[in-house]
């Protein structure tokens, strides 16, 4: 588990410094923030390094020359470094924004809590981090139109279109591959890496179902189940789903109190009393968590006749992957104008013949483990 986060910057003048850390006693001398800097300068590129200093477990971020920044998360001695390496890849951009809008102290907090859970997070957790990457969401969107682009045509692109901060490509595709949403292969002729498609992502907003199948059952007085499945019904009744409302719910639910809520909203309709035991899970602000998710309209808050207050799910969230079926549509235009030479299209096709029959047979051996366990 992480003990403490800092954020250090090279200068030229002064050499070292730290500009921002967390927890607030957390201190590193000169010496260990130079050692730290010397390592990265060593490797000379933008990336992850873990080294030990004396007793310290350090896993560092250098997000490159053109911003200058060294994202340090101590660790216990028993942590893994390359555990954290995607959450630090993935925060980088946040903190070198933050910095520049000095605002940085004031969320270290949420970042560094961020970061210590990132070796646990679900599924659905990962793919909303996805999700919520600007960088990702173009990457993703360009490969919805073309299926497949060469490395060094996408960092071009990319640099054209992502103005705002540095891109640390490598370690994006690398995480984009984690998550099986693309795969890297060369192909004889072409001038860099091809980098392919080969699931997408699904993100809405769903009908939290268990619930109102009987929220009686599920905690609710019965003299208010209808009116709850009316409120429901009618939000999805005007609901359209957009990428503003999935990235504001996103940013909710990646949030640990949130989230930890979410868990015991999916299952039961409950009363203050209720939350207050999260507690014991880290829910130490049930305030902050129901604002939050009352302004995504998520939940719902019903009195009874009596004045108790319950609290419901309004909405709940999907977030999965799906294979790109609509991707074969593509290869074949690209075929018919010749916009991608034969090689690789029918690398592109292998990769996803490979793709498909994967993700069958993950789904065979899973719903052999379902039937096993009701057995």
């Amino acid at each position: 588990m992480p003990v403490g986060l800092v954020i250090m910057k090279w200068d030229e003048r002064v050499g070292t410094q730290v500009v921002a850390q967390y927890p607030e006693e957390v201190n590193l001398t000169a010496k260990t923030l130079m050692q730290v800097y010397s390592t990265h300068e060593y490797t000379g590129e933008p990336g992850m390094v873990s080294l030990m200093v004396g007793s310290l477990n350090v896993a560092s971020y250098y997000t490159g020359p053109e911003t200058g920044y060294y994202i340090i998360l101590l660790l216990t001695l028993e942590d893994d470094p390359d555990l954290y390496e995607g959450g630090l890849s993935d925060i980088s951009r946040q903190i070198v924004a933050t910095v520049e809008e000095e605002t940085l102290t004031n969320l270290m907090p949420s970042i560094f809590q961020r970061l210590s859970v990132y070796p646990k997070l679900n599924e659905e957790q990962q793919l909303a981090i996805v999700y919520e990457d600007e960088i990702k969401r173009l990457i993703l969107n360009r490969l919805r139109e073309e299926g497949v682009i060469t490395k060094s045509e996408l960092m071009v692109w990319l640099k054209d279109k992502y103005k705002r901060g540095f891109v640390d490509l490598d370690a994006i595709v690398i995480s984009l591959i984690k998550n099986d949403l693309i795969k890297e292969a060369s192909v004889k002729g072409m001038p860099s890496e091809l980098v392919f498609l080969t699931h997408d992502i699904l993100m809405t907003r769903v009908p939290p179902t268990k619930l109102l199948a009987d929220p009686s059952v599920k905690g609710l007085p019965v003299q208010q189940a209808n009116d709850y499945i009316i409120e429901s019904k009618k939000f999805f009744q005007e609901y359209k789903p957009n990428e503003s409302d999935n990235l504001a719910l996103i940013e909710v639910i990646l949030d640990p109190q949130v989230y930890e809520t979410l868990r015991l909203l999916r299952t039961a309709i409950v009363t203050r009393n209720d939350l207050e035991k999260l507690k014991k899970k880290g829910v130490e602000d049930v305030d902050y968590v129901l604002k939050k998710l009352w302004e995504v309209k998520m939940i719902q808050v019903i009195q009874d006749e009596k004045g108790n207050e319950y609290y419901a799910l309004l909405t709940d969230f999907f977030i999965q992957t799906f294979f790109p079926q609509y991707l074969l549509n593509i290869i074949k235009e690209q075929y018919a104008t010749k916009a991608k030479s034969n090689q690789v299209l029918v690398e592109y096709l292998n990769v996803l013949e490979d793709a498909f029959l994967e993700r069958k047979e993950k789904k065979e051996k899973a719903t052999e483990l379902e039937t096993e366990i009701v057995s």
